[in-house]
């Protein structure tokens, strides 16, 4: 079967990542769209240990790792840096997760996203702050066990998507493990713009989500046919909606396989299929007067 994907492997064997681990799917599918001249700034999170120990790396470009709440300021003095030699080609990301994103680290890539800094961020969205052994995070969603939420998260889940826009920035997207192309293709064509850039990619986590490892690909495909997760991108303002089934699956099957949902009671369930069939009809609607 032909493809698009570049063939070039950026993203080693020998990580050490969890088995099923989304997060090191994505890496692999973000280095293809961008491509070599990269250089990647990792706060405080799992990729702090799956990128390896010095002097062994799984990555085979540049990686830079930051304080936690740093990760967006460190990237704009690495961007600097590269201005001042002339070198404009080279992308310098941030791979943060959604501990870093969402809280700890929201008021670096704020200002950074204010000022139009020319880089790309991409938060690895695992809902939780998996690293430190699966606490509830601003991205946790609302019913979900965590090791501070014993009794199921009692808050909905911050929309980052629209705290992002309310920042003007120059482009905005969303992505999943699930489907390849799309992914690569919103990479590549982050690469091609300048400003500030945001991709939120879809990341589930066996250990943290309670689900057997080999279901990875099928839950990130479930989270978007339920509209969990909808694929879009915002370029200068202007909204695209990448997949629109004709009719959404169920919640429940998305819900079901996955032990941190276990205590969502059938009220409850009600309550989140009409949070996400609410706002999956704003988006139609964006999508057609778009």
């Amino acid at each position: 079967m032909k493809t698009s994907i570049p063939q070039e492997e950026l993203l080693r064997s020998g990580h050490q990542a969890c088995q099923g681990c989304a997060s090191t799917v994505a890496m692999r599918y973000a280095l293809k769209g961008l491509g070599r001249r990269t250089i990647i700034v990792v706060p405080a999170c799992c990729w702090t240990v799956i990128s390896g120990a010095a002097p062994n790396s799984s990555l085979d470009v540049p990686l830079l790792h930051a304080p936690f709440a740093s990760a967006a300021a460190t990237a704009c003095g690495v961007k600097a840096g590269l201005q001042a030699r002339g070198d404009e080609e080279t992308t310098v990301m941030v791979w943060a997760g959604d501990g870093s994103t969402y809280d700890i680290g929201l008021q670096s890539w704020s200002g950074a996203a204010e000022r139009g800094e020319d880089m790309l961020y991409v938060c690895y969205d695992n809902e939780a702050y998996m690293n430190t052994g699966v606490q509830r995070s601003g991205a946790t969603p609302m019913g979900v066990w965590t090791m501070t939420t014993p009794d199921g998260n009692r808050r909905p889940k911050k929309d980052l998507d629209a705290l992002l826009e309310a920042h003007h920035i120059s482009y905005a997207a969303t992505a999943s493990i699930a489907y390849p192309e799309d992914f690569v293709r919103k990479f590549a064509k982050a690469r091609a713009i300048k400003g500030f850039r945001f991709i939120r990619v879809f990341s589930p986590c066996p250990p943290g989500w309670k689900y057997d490892p080999d279901k990875t690909v099928d839950l990130a495909r479930l989270a978007v046919l339920t509209g969990v997760f909808p694929l879009y991108e915002i370029e200068a303002g202007a909204f695209r909606l990448n997949l629109a089934p004709a009719k959404l699956k169920p919640l429940a099957e998305y819900l079901a396989p996955q032990g941190r949902y276990k205590g969502l009671d059938p009220e409850a369930l009600a309550r989140e299929q009409g949070s996400v069939t609410e706002r999956w009809q704003r988006l139609l609607a964006r999508k057609a007067a778009s």
